[in-house]
């Protein structure tokens, strides 16, 4: 089986989202929600679903196919990959990692680090701008 892997900058990823005016939010409130249904995969694709972007920061839902991958990259704030599903190596200034379901590893800001999916992977991508 040829391996269809692409990596494509941060920047260009597809988001889905809906505005998130201030306290408001489309996800209901004070009730239990499942994160790994707000997200489907997609064939040869990332995808993701921003719940929250304000000022103080985001937070955004990420589904990977099998060998898909965010190429390395840079941010000025520390980010928190929490992987809700499959299996990911992240690589932060040339050390790698594997994470799996329920861990999460922290990406220092200004360090630079890439993503690729072992399997297909979903992950909760916390950053808090300060």
């Amino acid at each position: 089986m040829e391996n269809k892997a692409q990596f494509i900058p941060e920047s260009e990823v597809t988001t889905t989202h809906r505005p998130y005016p201030g306290n408001q939010t489309f996800l209901p409130i004070s009730e239990p929600i499942s994160l790994l249904s707000l997200i489907g995969f997609e064939n040869e694709s990332i995808v993701s679903r921003t719940l929250v972007n304000c000022n103080l920061g985001t937070i955004t839902l990420f589904a990977f196919d099998l060998g898909q991958g965010l190429s390395e990259h840079t941010s000025p704030f520390d980010a928190f990959v929490h992987v809700l599903e499959g299996r990911v190596e992240i690589t932060v200034s040339e050390k790698h990692i594997q994470a799996g379901e329920g861990e999460i590893v922290i990406l220092p800001a200004n360090q630079p680090h890439a993503l690729k999916a072992l399997s297909k992977f979903k992950m909760l991508l916390t950053m808090i701008r300060s």
